[in-house]
């Protein structure tokens, strides 16, 4: 069977598809076209393809690049770009100069103007400063010739060859596409396949948007489009599958509930102390809620907040504890930032986690209040609104504040404890637990400190002095605590930097790695034009998965997209498959934590506050930011394959040691159907490719797997879709969410 055939199979089946849809009660899809145009250099007679300008300076370096035809440091490109359509407000900073050595060493350059110069026929001068963002061009200024690209929205336009010597620079035109798989405005799925049109996309928005693709949600989509199940899944109810119901226990395990064996005689329930004492059920619940929840979107912000808003089960003590932590982030994922900012500050576990709980105007503690400025909220430097560093006379960073600042903000939470009051006041309390439910309280005012702060200076402030409560005693002391805090989060809330640091951060979870510094000012505008609306981050979130740099069948450009972290690489295989129970007849009881351990990340255990991986992160020899590849060694590499090996050609076995009650596993009959049917194996890759690659897998990649099908005898199908299905898996194409 050949591919003809099977693109003459899949339209037949669009069209019986659309035929049944026709007839269902749901909106009509209203989605456009998700895919913007490929840029293209220009190389024609009539525009002169490029010019360099190098700098002014006549020193003695500058010299001696202009004689031997090198490229000195902050020299200037500029090259002629058509077939893109901008945005209004859109301009240089949506696009990016790339240049590959002969080497095969990738650089990048920011663009620094654009400007249109034939309204007719949209051609623009794009000019890029010739300086690498990790600096190593200079290095490498006279390595030889270059090939330059254009990107510009994830798309990779074609190369341009240039050549320098002793006589000069000089080009020598088209060097052709970079592409190794279809440009996202040469859709696959062309018009005649109406069950199929823009599947490419809607794939990449599932990844996104959820932990993983599947058929029904596929079929869903494609129903109603993305726009209407966004407006779904923004008042979904949440959670599918309920928290973990376990209560807060002491801080010291009770005999009959610490694990062990005393007096000879065994805890009454041997789950006692796992199910109390550690995050076990916590991340159980994760899974199961990540495989079967309705509402994923909201899972899949919160799992994003909770790697900003970090505390960790290594060293807050109790499921409850985390349960109610992961509730906060939860509740306010679609929310006001600023009231997340609120409640997270006063949560028990945050307070535990981050010593504010115990921090007094006597023996005051700044790791709340460092962290809060440093990794919650603002960062360490002032950012434009596009997530650029502004940038000092002599071209560094500038800072958002100092020590003086922190120590202030330190003093301003000084006080507050675990609320122990009245059962009024403290609906949560357990006698002799510590209450880490309700949010934290002011129950000694002597604690908190009364002088005067100044926190962060800003245009346009009006919250930076907080005055001293002189004579303040009792509950004016609570009060003046209270409106302290409120001052100091509105502080914090309305510094220039908050819009564009919580989205590009957001954006690297949720879309790519390395954005452009135009999405981020997009994402950026839609925060800062929400900051009073209760439902903020509904908008941003919205605006994020539904962006064209975000939208589109493919995306060409090779530094886009972002290595699956363990638990979405999980998830996602699982949810293409239809995860189970081992042996099939129950849902799988989300015991995965050593699985995804061995690959570096385990659910709600990262390392430290700084996240299991950084998001500023940048790929070892290159100038890209790719935050998951911090947890991309020699070692997880191999884990990561094993793990496939385990799902696909096996299961997770039930395991008492583990606590492994029902296991996991995936079903692959449908992929052994398509085996069975074309002994070529052309009809299981293309499924494989629609399925898991959103139509992007490469020739080379298709050959390769396809040798290795042929190799299997055609009467054991299922063989031949584990092997195809591990081949995908575990290929770079596929560990790459793009």
């Amino acid at each position: 069977m050949n591919r003809s055939h099977i693109k003459s199979l899949r339209r037949t089946a669009g069209i019986l598809l659309i035929c049944v849809l026709m007839f269902l009660p749901a909106a009509a899809q209203t989605d456009p076209d998700p895919n913007s145009p490929t840029p293209i250099l220009l190389t024609t007679p009539n525009w002169t393809s490029a010019s360099i300008a190098r700098p002014a300076s006549k020193s003695a370096s500058a010299q001696s690049a202009a004689t031997s035809g090198s490229l000195a440091a902050s020299s200037q490109i500029v090259l002629y770009v058509t077939n893109v359509d901008l945005m209004e407000n859109e301009g240089a900073s949506a696009f990016r100069l790339s240049a590959e050595d002969a080497r095969g060493a990738r650089y990048r350059f920011p663009v620094v103007n654009l400007r249109l110069i034939d309204r007719r026929n949209r051609i623009y001068a794009l000019t890029a400063m010739l300086k690498d963002e990790t600096g190593s061009w200079e290095a490498n200024a006279a390595a030889g010739g270059f090939l330059f690209s254009v990107t510009w929205r994830g798309l990779e336009s074609n190369r341009l060859r240039m050549n320098f010597d002793a006589a000069g620079v000089t080009f020598s035109g088209d060097a052709g596409g970079a592409q190794t798989f279809p440009s996202a405005n040469q859709s696959v799925d062309d018009a005649s396949a109406v069950g199929y049109r823009w599947s490419g996309d809607r794939t990449r928005f599932l990844e996104q948007a959820t932990f993983g693709p599947t058929r029904a949600l596929d079929d869903r989509v494609r129903r109603i489009g993305l726009r209407v199940w966004l407006a779904e899944q923004f008042d979904a109810p949440y959670p599918t599958n309920p928290y973990p119901a376990f209560g807060l226990k002491p801080t010291t395990p009770s005999p009959d509930c610490n694990g062990l064996i005393d007096n000879g005689n065994p805890d009454s329930d041997p789950f006692c102390y796992v199910n109390h004492y550690t995050m076990y059920p916590v991340q159980n619940w994760f899974y199961k809620e990540a495989f079967y929840g309705d509402a994923q979107l909201r899972h899949r912000v919160a799992w994003a907040l909770a790697q900003l808003w970090v505390i960790s089960g290594v060293e807050v003590q109790q499921s409850s504890h985390m349960t109610n932590y992961y509730k906060v982030l939860a509740r306010n994922a679609f929310g006001n930032w600023r009231q997340l900012m609120q409640e997270m500050t006063l949560n028990p576990g945050m307070g535990g986690y981050l010593n504010m709980r115990t921090s007094t105007r006597f023996a005051p503690n700044e790791n709340y209040a460092r962290e809060i400025l440093q990794l919650f909220n603002i960062g360490l430097f002032q950012l434009n609104q596009d997530g650029t560093f502004k940038l000092d006379g002599e071209g560094n960073p500038i800072s958002t504040y100092d020590q003086t600042t922190v120590n202030n903000f330190t003093m301003t939470f000084t006080g507050w404890t675990l609320c122990e009051l009245s059962l009024t006041q403290c609906p949560s309390r357990v006698a002799g637990a510590p209450n880490f439910i309700d949010p934290m309280a002011i129950t000694n005012p002597n604690n908190h400190d009364l002088t005067a702060k100044t926190l962060l200076s800003y245009p346009g402030s009006t919250t930076t002095n907080v005055a001293a409560c002189a004579g303040c005693t009792g509950t004016a002391i609570a009060t003046y605590a209270n409106n302290s805090l409120n001052q100091a989060l509105d502080n914090i809330y309305n510094h220039p930097n908050v819009a564009p640091f919580v989205s590009k951060f957001l954006i690297q979870q949720l879309v790519t790695g390395d954005p452009t510094p135009a999405y981020v000012a997009r994402v950026a505008a839609v925060f800062n034009a929400n900051r009073a609306n209760a439902s903020q981050m509904k908008e941003v979130v919205r605006a994020i998965l539904l962006d064209p740099e975000a939208r589109g069948n493919a995306k060409t450009d090779p530094t886009y997209g972002k290595l699956r972290e363990p638990v979405l690489l999980l998830t996602n295989i699982a949810r293409h498959f239809e995860a189970r129970s081992a042996d099939r007849s129950a849902p799988s009881d989300g015991v995965l934590t050593t699985e995804t351990g061995a690959m570096g990340q385990v659910v709600f255990m990262a390392p430290s506050v700084f996240n299991f991986y950084p998001p500023d992160y940048v790929v070892p020899g290159t100038s890209f930011k790719g935050p998951e590849f911090a947890l991309y060694t020699t070692g997880t590499a191999v884990t990561r394959a094993n793990f496939a090996n385990t799902i696909i050609f096996s299961r997770i076995s039930v395991n008492p040691e583990r606590r492994v009650t029902a296991g996991t596993s995936i079903d692959l009959a449908e992929m052994q159907s398509f085996a069975q049917a074309d002994p070529s194996g052309d009809l299981l890759l293309e499924m494989l490719d629609l399925r898991m690659m959103h139509n992007i897998m490469s020739p080379q990649m298709r050959e390769t797997i396809r040798n290795v099908i042929q190799t299997i005898p055609a009467s054991d199908p299922l063989l031949r879709a584990r092997r195809a299905v591990y081949l995908v898996a575990t290929s770079s194409q596929y560990q790459v969410q793009r």
